[in-house]
């Protein structure tokens, strides 16, 4: 099956070529300075007096800050620094309080207005050869990450209920609607990781808004319920899905299309909590879905044409799902986002919109390099381009000719993704971590009790 998706791929590749050559250089990049863009942020920018870091040099700053290796509040106040000295400007002070109020004044309604916007605009500038059968393909996926423990997000965002307290970590959960095509964040919500309507379908529910007639909703099994699928048809949205694991399916059943392939119809179930009466009611009585079975997997869809949407084509695009994973820890584990620095929940939500805005930016940078290069987006490294970019924005005010811009494009496209099809690998790591406990009680009692009676044995590696 893997030999069979990589021609594929390939076939689709060369389609795309023919597609790319339509778009006009700089196509994609211009966007970044597009009025559509410029004004969001003059819609949303604060009442505000001249200061030394106002609101667009601190976003700026705070994009190069989620960007940087070292992402602390220190480093991008020193290069900033470094930047008005070698401008001929008074430098100022090296103090980093005057940068953290500018960051706490900064709406976060314009950043996550232009992280939307940004991928709103790529949507609409993708060319027609990178969609798939013409239609916008949506990823959707949830994920956690953590944050300082202070008593502002342990409120807020409390950690597990299973740690002791002062042992563990406040925690967020995160759910994203990602584009299959360009990679871009659309949408996301958070919340906090456990209690009522603080779920993936919860927070999904807040981004329903995210699909319009004609697209395609990409996702795991567990979004696979009946009312979701009620409300996305009822959108003019289809889906596909794993099977959920709790519902079994009887290829014995409704119409038979091929070979573990039919058509079946979903009686409503009763009731949950979480929905209201008036749209319980309002929800069709059922639903008619289309089973297919790929390989191990048995999916759920509500395309349901074999001729316009073959079984192999339906295996081949569920298996591209695994793109949102691939996305999610570029933004966690690429960028950093797998730990917040804020201290404060608001401060926590606006940090997670730099990360978001920083995130489509490069994956803007991604397409504009894509279109030269006549591949697809996806088939380029996203590491590589944050690399890129990080070093060429450093060097920028050396040259700012049209060719250095086309340079930095080609530098982007030269390393690509390695098409690695069926690739297995142990959820496991080899390195050994250092032989100490976890901390299971508040620091002010671990540092007593060495106090009281020295540290504890190292565990053996």
């Amino acid at each position: 099956m893997s030999q069979h998706f990589s021609r594929r791929s390939a076939r689709q590749q060369r389609r795309v070529a023919k597609h790319v050559k339509k778009v006009d250089a700089n196509h994609f990049f211009n966007l970044l300075t597009s009025p559509r863009l410029l004004e969001q942020v003059e819609a949303h920018l604060p009442e505000h007096r001249e200061r030394k870091f106002p609101p667009t040099v601190t976003l700026a700053m705070f994009l190069g800050q989620v960007m940087s290796a070292d992402g602390s509040c220190q480093n991008a106040v020193d290069e900033a620094l470094v930047t008005r000295l070698l401008s001929g400007m008074d430098p100022g002070s090296a103090n980093t309080s005057a940068y953290c109020q500018a960051r706490a004044r900064l709406p976060e309604l314009m950043v996550s207005t232009l992280a939307r916007e940004t991928a709103a605009l790529l949507n609409e500038h993708t060319p027609p050869g990178w969609l798939w059968r013409g239609r916008q393909v949506k990823l959707v996926d949830g994920t956690t990450a953590s944050m300082p423990d202070t008593p502002e997000n342990q409120l807020c965002f409390p950690q597990p209920g299973q740690q002791p307290a002062g042992a563990g970590f406040p925690l967020v959960r995160l759910v994203a609607v990602m584009s299959l095509t360009h990679g871009a964040v659309l949408d996301a919500a958070m919340a906090a990781y456990q209690g009522k309507g603080t779920g993936e379908h919860a927070l999904f529910r807040r981004l329903r808004d995210c699909f319009v007639a004609g697209d395609v909703m990409l996702a795991d099994g567990y979004f696979c319920s009946y009312f979701l699928i009620a409300e996305m048809q009822r959108r003019g949205v289809d889906v596909l899905f794993e099977q959920h694991g709790g519902r079994s399916t009887d290829f014995r059943r409704g119409e038979h299309l091929g070979v573990r392939d039919h058509r079946v119809s979903w009686r409503k179930p009763q009731r949950p909590e979480w929905m209201s009466v008036e749209d319980y009611r309002a929800s069709a009585d059922q639903i008619t879905v289309r089973e297919v079975k790929v390989g191990k997997k048995v999916l759920v869809t509500t395309l349901l044409n074999p001729r316009q949407a073959p079984k192999g084509e339906l295996g081949q695009l569920f298996w591209q799902r695994w793109n949102v994973e691939l996305d999610l820890r570029n933004v966690k584990s690429t960028l950093g986002m797998e730990r917040f620095s804020c201290k404060t929940p608001s401060m926590v939500k606006k940090e997670m919109w730099v990360y978001l805005l920083a995130y489509n930016l490069i994956r803007l940078l991604m397409a504009q390099a894509a279109s030269d290069a006549e591949v697809l987006p996806r088939q380029l490294s996203f590491k590589h381009t944050l690399q890129i970019w990080v070093a060429w924005s450093a060097r920028q005010f050396l040259s700012e000719t049209p060719e250095d811009t086309a340079g930095l494009f080609m530098l982007i496209a030269q390393i690509r993704v390695g098409n690695r099809p069926g690739r297995l690998e142990p959820r496991m790591i080899k390195r050994r971590a250092k032989p100490y406990t976890f901390l299971g009680a508040p620091r002010w009692k671990a540092r007593r009790r060495i106090r009281q009676r020295g540290h504890a044995k190292k565990l053996r590696a």
